[in-house]
């Protein structure tokens, strides 16, 4: 049991299998501004765990200057702007998932890797780089079935595509400031205090939208998909990942956060009973070595 704890890829992994579920659990959501999502979602995630700040409380007087503006930029750019934006690009492809966004937004692996090599200085050998491309490439074999793209959204694709562009961006600059914040703290409050920070943020841009009206617009049915969000692809897949991120160096989650689109099509296949074609079961195949040989990069 001890040596699979100590597997962070593996963790990594399980957090994106959760996130792969989160499309079917917001349908209900999709009614409400993105902004409203975000706030609720963490300030209900910062209310299940404030405990910590009680059990966590030593841990916070460690925490440098540096950690505390680490923290706000993955507040604001991984919790508001890159779900914001990410949402609002499906939006303009009337939420077709496998689309134009969707091949925009799995570049986030190359920014991931990109702000490691800068932030956080790892280093980039030349087995990683062939390894890591590997894994990147299976993934658009992974969600295109025809390996075509589906850029049936009239004169709005381009601004979807600069979206999803941001999102990823945004996303893959947030781990490497993710892995300063763990490297100080545990993987506990590094969740609480973004779960506290983000709701800040985020009432900003609920008002910066003018999307106030919807914050208490909200019926059963919608809050209870809120709460399960919270408890599984929300607050205990952030658990989940920050736990092996801390054990992970940011270049390898990110390929490991791959696993997201294999998943994906796995449950479009069971839930959807959509079929799958051979270049998507060849791409999973290679996915899975990639993210093995990726996995042996530690150090």
């Amino acid at each position: 049991m001890k040596k699979i704890l100590s597997i962070g890829p593996l963790f990594i992994m399980i957090a994106a299998l959760l996130w792969s579920l989160d499309g079917i659990i917001r349908t209900s959501l999709f009614s409400l501004p993105p902004t409203v999502i975000v706030f609720w979602e963490h300030l209900l995630g910062a209310l299940v765990l404030i405990p910590f700040i009680f059990i966590k409380r030593k841990e916070i007087s460690q925490l440098t200057r540096k950690e505390w503006i680490a923290l706000g930029i993955i507040s604001l750019f991984s919790g508001v702007l890159g779900t914001v934006m990410y949402t609002a690009a499906l939006g303009k492809v009337q939420y077709i998932q496998f689309s134009v966004v969707v091949l925009l937004q799995q570049l986030q692996p190359i920014w991931a890797i990109s702000a490691a090599a800068i932030i956080l200085k790892e280093k980039l050998t030349k087995k990683f780089i062939y390894w890591a491309a590997l894994g990147i490439l299976s993934t658009y074999l992974i969600s295109f079935k025809d390996l075509t793209i589906n850029l049936a959204s009239g004169n709005q694709t381009l601004i979807a595509a600069l979206l999803a562009l941001g999102a990823g961006f945004v996303w893959a600059v947030s781990t490497s400031f993710s892995k300063i914040v763990l490297h100080k703290v545990s993987y506990q409050l590094t969740t609480l205090l973004r779960f506290l920070i983000t709701p800040l943020f985020a009432i900003l841009f609920v008002f910066g939208f003018g999307n106030q009206a919807s914050l208490l617009a909200l019926d059963q049915s919608q809050w209870i998909r809120l709460i399960i969000i919270v408890f599984s692809t929300g607050m205990v897949a952030l658990l989940i990942y920050y736990y092996g991120l801390r054990k992970t160096p940011a270049r390898v989650s990110s390929i490991a956060e791959l696993t997201w689109p294999a998943s994906a099509i796995f449950i479009d296949y069971f839930y959807f009973h959509n079929s799958l074609s051979p270049t998507q079961i060849v791409g999973v195949a290679i996915l899975a070595v990639s993210i093995y040989k990726v996995s042996q990069f530690k150090k």
